[in-house]
């Protein structure tokens, strides 16, 4: 007999199944699904739009309607849709060899890693190919705590977002008490406030292992740390020896208009963490290692199963690739520049983040704002902050695009 209860109940309420009591439990009497039944563990509150294709910056709906995405799935899709080097790498790929282990040799993982190291003008010497910005995450936590054995401390940012794996989510502004759900973590977290060079001190001692930041905060309404409080991170992590990770999983891979906010900052991490804008929709991410990290490596000491697949290093190659030869770094920064010289009209009165990580700040809240715009066909986001508009485009996005845009938010 199944049974349900508390949040499985509910589940089974929306999803048109009749139930009766048994024994102080719930049984299905009669399955009866309606047609609003999709099969999908209830996850994420969804858009009242049915997304069928896409092509460019543009999303085409089930009824007929073509909705402009300034938010790229999430940060995700950084060439936008259908793009011609990616989609051509992806297919040749998978005619050729779709996936092989680790264990065995192969030049495009190679080669994917030697593009990555170059394009980051930055002195690492290696990558660890792997799938998520979580499981990126998870994993320089790992190489923290194995350079520092004997310390239980991590130190993060307020408003900051990790992943929604169990060390991520234990560095994760608020999880805890929203849905980390697990007895303990996994070590000793604490949060500076964001900005607050003075409280750096409070929070990185001779126990912290690791401080780990994002430089433009996404979720938490793309904030950007600037480089003040950047670089004093720096200089207390070298003071006491902690691992400075950078999480750029979505400021990262030219986002923020150059390879990596490091670059834009001029701040060097030990580690610098990235997916998202390096698959443009194909899961895989990136952990950029100092030689130092490197060098403490030992065989068996990170592991992937799917990580550095040839087909994920080569959409990687592809991503750079587009971003190298089509200068969309330049186009992040001059249609960014544009978005911050025309869009502040209607409910906007600020502007916060960087590059193609931006926040409209707006006098009113976001998630209305972001459903007057979406009847208007334009799709947005909001974040942890209810008064930020959140804009995470493809980096092929034109100033047409923030126009109309503009003309938008001016009618709000």
């Amino acid at each position: 007999m199944l049974r349900a209860r508390g949040a499985h109940l509910d589940a089974i309420r929306r999803n048109g199944l009749t139930v009766e009591s048994a024994r102080g439990g719930l049984h299905l009497k009669d399955v009866q699904v309606t047609d609003k039944a999709d099969g999908l563990a209830p996850v994420y509150a969804q858009y009242p739009i049915e997304v069928i294709g896409a092509e460019g910056v543009w999303l085409h709906t089930r009824d007929g309607r073509k909705v402009l995405d300034l938010y790229g799935g999430h940060a995700v899709a950084s060439l936008g849709y259908g793009h011609a080097g990616w989609t051509k790498a992806l297919a040749g790929q998978a005619a050729q060899m779709n996936f092989q282990t680790n264990a065995v040799p192969m030049e495009i993982r190679a080669r994917a890693a030697q593009k990555l190291l170059k394009f980051s003008r930055l002195p690492f010497d290696s990558v660890f190919w792997i799938n998520s910005g979580a499981e990126a995450n998870e994993n320089a936590f790992k190489m923290a705590f194995k350079m520092h054995p004997g310390r239980t401390h991590v130190a993060a940012v307020e408003q900051s977002f990790h992943g929604r794996t169990a060390a991520c989510a234990s560095a994760t502004w608020g999880a805890p008490q929203k849905w980390l759900f697990l007895p303990r973590a996994p070590f000793d977290v604490s949060w500076i406030k964001r900005r607050d060079v003075s409280d750096i001190a409070n929070h990185v001692t001779g126990n912290t292992a690791a401080v780990i930041v994002e430089p433009v905060q996404g979720v938490g309404g793309a904030f950007d740390m600037g480089q003040e409080f950047l670089a004093a991170l720096r200089k207390r992590c070298d003071d006491t020896g902690a691992l400075l990770i950078f999480d750029e999983v979505q400021c990262g891979v030219g986002r923020s208009g150059t390879p990596f906010a490091a670059n834009y900052y001029g701040v060097m991490p030990d580690i610098i963490t990235t997916a998202k804008a390096l698959g443009n929709g194909f899961p895989v991410s990136a952990m950029l290692l100092t030689p130092p990290i490197t060098q403490a490596l030992k065989l068996e000491n990170l592991g992937t199963t799917f990580g550095g697949g040839p087909m994920a290093c080569a959409v990687a190659e592809a991503t750079i690739d587009a971003i190298e030869n089509e200068n969309l770094l330049e186009n992040v920064t001059r249609v960014s520049a544009h978005l911050r010289k025309t869009c502040k009209v209607g409910p906007v009165v600020d502007f916060q983040g960087l590059g193609f990580l931006h926040g409209l700040r707006l006098d009113k809240p976001a998630k209305d704002v972001q459903k007057a715009l979406l009847a208007r066909d334009i799709l947005a986001g909001t974040a942890g902050d209810p008064a930020i508009l959140r804009l995470l485009p493809a980096f092929i996005l034109k100033e047409e695009h923030i126009d109309r845009l503009r003309a938008a938010l001016a009618v709000l």
